[in-house]
């Protein structure tokens, strides 16, 4: 090829590139940039059982604690109450049972529910109070009383409260504890509190610690919290006036208030009696009590 052909030749080429078309490619669209504000969202919550556990966890924990806490004051005033005088006992125990046997709210009282003591679990001696309860006074103008006393039916807290006429209708349970047989004399069976046709008046509680707000530490069984809720429903249930609820305490057993650690089934009492007088609580006992 000549060099005239070749410059020829490149001159049309550059003439092709120069006047062919070529299509540029669109630029992309600008970004939309939302104007709305970022919505933060709460982590989701863990299922309902893992929050049911954890709160089931945490509750018995509570109870554990306060179970051990009851536990505790337990064996302290065990040990402060075996550690008593027994002079001193002697003497609060006839203090304690004057006051009742005094007491303007104990005469009135015509139906009473009352614990008979042991002197084994060191509760307050009521010996005097039942034996005046069933005297017969033939001619006294004095209310004529009638007496329901606990028997222990079983291990699950089941306590009954059946009336005596006598403290020959009491016999020694597996415990040594003097209770009324179920049936009578004559083979009848004796009469449930619970199905009485008349309310009870007032109830004389054993414990073994008490506070001056009414806080009542048994002995760790639930008998007495279990009847006296059961009696406190029926009571509501038939339109009757609530009882009172006294409990018979030595001074030992008397402690501040807030140590005693109580659960929702834990009833609390009206009154304290101990040797240096009446404790009236509750605003039942401070009307009833006139103090």
């Amino acid at each position: 090829m000549t060099t005239r052909t070749h410059t020829y030749m490149s001159r049309r080429l550059l003439v092709a590139l120069m006047t062919q078309q070529c299509t540029l490619a669109a630029p992309p669209p600008p970004a939309t940039i939302s104007r709305r504000p970022a919505i933060l969202r709460r982590p989701s919550p863990p299922p309902f059982s893992q929050r049911f556990i954890t709160m089931t966890t945490n509750n018995q924990d509570h109870l554990d604690d306060l179970f051990k806490q009851k536990r505790m004051l337990r064996t302290k005033v065990r040990k402060a109450l075996k550690s008593m005088d027994p002079v001193l006992r002697s003497q609060e125990d006839d203090a304690i049972q004057r006051i009742v046997l005094e007491a303007p709210w104990f005469k009135s009282s015509e139906r009473l529910c009352a614990y008979i003591s042991c002197a084994a679990l060191r509760e307050v001696d009521t010996s005097k109070v039942l034996g005046e309860i069933l005297k017969s006074k033939d001619g006294d103008v004095q209310v004529r009383k009638k007496l329901y006393v606990p028997r222990v039916e079983d291990k699950n807290s089941h306590m009954r409260m059946l009336n005596i006429s006598s403290v020959d209708d009491l016999v020694a349970n597996s415990m040594d504890i003097l209770e009324p047989a179920a049936v009578d004399a004559d083979g009848n069976e004796r009469e449930d509190v619970l199905q009485a046709s008349d309310p009870v008046d007032l109830f004389l509680l054993p414990g073994l610690a008490f506070d001056r707000s009414g806080r009542r530490l048994g002995r760790g069984g639930g008998y007495y919290d279990t009847f006296l809720r059961n009696y406190q429903e029926l009571v509501k249930a038939r339109n009757w006036k609530q009882p009172l609820l006294v409990a018979m305490s030595y001074s030992p057993q008397i402690v501040d208030e807030g140590v005693i650690s109580v659960t929702q089934h834990d009833v609390p009492v009206d009154a304290l009696v101990s040797s240096a007088g009446v404790i009236p609580i509750s605003t039942a006992a401070i009307d009833r009590m006139k103090l």
